[in-house]
This record gives structure tokens, C-alpha cells and sequence, in this order.
């Protein structure tokens, strides 16, 4: 049986994010005013070769840490679907 993991990688708070700004500027421009601040982000996923989700979760966290995810400036969250 084969799992899926879902990491979500995101800026962490203070942290510059020009791409963000950049897209909210454009909705602006585009009439949508209501949008306020934009934060970029992104959504890694990934199939695995096991069916248990408690051990899966801590592999792909480590995955996260040591390489998916820049710890000084990022954030992530591991979701086992």
C-alpha cells in the first residue's frame, strides 16, 4: 500500500517576500482590491512505498528539514494523505 505526503513550505513571518508582493500588486491592478498581503509558498508531494503513516510522517519531515525546506527562512507543514 502506497501513501501520499503533501509539504507545504512557506516564508516565516518577517521574512521578505517580493514574489508575494509582486502577485497582490497584480491582483490589485487587475480591480481585485479586497486582496491584502500575499505570501508565496510551495507544495511539494509525493508518493511512498508504505503503509505506515506515523513512520512515513517522521521520514518525510526529516526529508523537509534537510533539504525540502531552508530552515532559516522557511516553515513547513507534512500532511499524510
Amino acid at each position: 500500500m502506497a501513501l501520499k505526503a503533501v509539504v507545504t513550505v512557506h516564508l516565516k513571518p518577517g521574512v521578505l517576500d517580493p514574489q508575494g508582493r509582486a502577485v497582490a500588486e497584480a491582483l490589485h491592478g487587475l480591480g481585485y482590491g479586497e486582496v491584502g498581503e500575499t505570501r508565496i509558498g510551495k507544495r511539494i508531494e509525493m508518493d511512498l512505498d508504505t503503509a505506515d503513516a506515523v513512520s512515513a510522517k517522521a521520514r518525510v519531515e526529516e526529508m523537509a528539514a534537510k533539504l525540502l525546506a531552508n530552515p532559516v527562512i522557511e516553515s513547513f507543514a507534512v500532511d499524510i494523505v
